[in-house]
């Protein structure tokens, strides 16, 4: 695949999952956006972190994984959007629980569009 395809690739996935970050953070009151750029710059930013750091989480928390039948992949996806609150300007979750609220819908969102943030697939 070429260079040119892949960038055209992920510039699709971070417009999608703007799209979707946007349509969560309506839907939810406790996820605020400053306005819709940060909504792309944080979808960037989760892609990068599933690109580099989530595989590590999961590597490190496997047997806990394991033990919970796979649901503490959950817990992970929520602690990413709580460090995406932490990095991002512009971005706040009121907590925990409604950082893992967002990942939920966030990730039924990208589904229904068709799109993952997770770079690897295709």
């Amino acid at each position: 695949m070429s260079q040119k395809s892949k960038a055209s690739r992920y510039l699709i996935k971070i417009l999608l999952g703007g799209v979707s970050v946007i349509i969560a953070e309506f839907l939810l009151p406790g996820i605020y956006l400053e306005d819709a750029a940060t909504g792309f710059i944080l979808a960037a930013v989760i892609i990068l972190i599933n690109l580099t750091l989530k595989p590590l989480f999961i590597l490190l928390t496997l047997p806990l994984t394991l033990v919970t039948f796979g649901l503490f992949l959950l817990v992970i996806n929520g602690l990413v959007i709580l460090f995406c609150d932490w990095l991002i300007p512009g971005f706040t979750v009121d907590g925990f629980w409604w950082a893992l609220l967002f990942a939920l819908v966030l990730s039924v969102l990208n589904s229904l569009f068709g799109n993952s943030l997770n770079p690897e697939d295709g």
